[in-house]
């Protein structure tokens, strides 16, 4: 049962679109062909069928993706809510950073220990850091989202707001299919096509996606170590530096920045983390 306290995939799906930071917000859609409405979206999979196959994409994992997909509106009227980023710290962080939030992330600090001591020792990213993201992204894996993966991002990437960036996104997620991390039906996530505990792009998937328990699949929806161990590589590879301090003005906040551009989700991950790793004001 989900808790009564409201978690960052519910706070985000609630006021999309901005915690994809100004950058995304303000990319021009793609030269090809988009719409504004659901009447040209067949014929417009079609096209990308095509793409994706000149790209490479094997027909199998294009047949098994893409079939019955369609045009999900609930995702558009998502995709046009007004974000939140404007609030105080104070107030976004409070409503985020409830005391049973704090407490769960705690108690599943010491459950999984050794876990977070293997995870630090290869990428260098402290558990307090890791726990804090998993518990403000998904409430620590108890709400993933279960929006169509497919469907999101083909509606998302025949859109003509920012059609260029999920025409990509949508590619990946077809290669994340063919190289065998997920099937199609498994691939359920957030309403902009994130997947898994700490809710990855498919992009990030491929990129940073790691078998940490070495169980031959890259698994972050099910899998815990895969999970952690993932959004640790991708901090890692973004410029962490093992040992330094997170809160803005420490060399690591720009890192936390690479996670979610929005300046305010950025202070709020480095303060539930502080509250775990009982740092005050930056100083350990």
């Amino acid at each position: 049962m989900k808790s009564s306290f409201i978690g960052w995939a519910v706070f985000k799906r609630a006021f999309a679109p901005a915690f994809f930071g100004v950058a995304l917000l303000f990319q021009p859609a793609s030269a090809a062909e988009c719409g504004q409405t659901a009447a040209g979206f067949e014929n417009w999979l079609s096209d990308f069928r095509r793409e994706a196959a000149s790209a490479g994409v094997s027909q199998a994992a294009i047949d098994s993706a893409l079939r019955g997909v369609s045009y999900d509106r609930a995702v558009i009227s998502r995709d046009r809510s007004q974000g939140v980023f404007h609030q105080s710290l104070e107030r976004f962080s409070g409503h985020l950073l409830s005391s049973w939030r704090i407490s769960k992330a705690k108690a599943l600090l010491q459950r999984h220990a050794a876990l977070f001591r293997a995870v630090e020792q290869e990428y260098g990213v402290p558990g307090a850091v890791l726990v804090a993201i998993w518990g403000l992204e998904t409430s620590f894996g108890a709400d993933n989202g279960n929006f169509k993966i497919f469907d999101a991002l083909a509606t998302l990437a025949y859109d003509c707001r920012r059609s260029e960036r999920f025409r990509a996104e949508l590619m990946d997620a077809l290669r994340i299919v063919e190289r065998g991390d997920m099937s199609p039906a498994q691939m359920r996530g957030d309403w902009a096509g994130e997947i898994g505990q700490t809710q990855f792009l498919p992009s990030s998937y491929l990129k940073y996606a790691v078998d940490f328990d070495g169980d031959g699949r890259r698994d972050l929806l099910h899998d815990t170590a895969d999970a952690l161990a993932s959004t640790a590589n991708f901090l890692r590879a973004n410029g962490w530096r093992r040992g330094a301090g997170w809160d803005e003005g420490e060399p690591n906040f720009p890192v936390l920045l690479e996670w979610n551009k929005a300046r305010i989700y950025a202070e709020t991950i480095a303060l539930f983390a502080d509250k775990l790793y009982g740092r005050v004001g930056g100083a350990n």
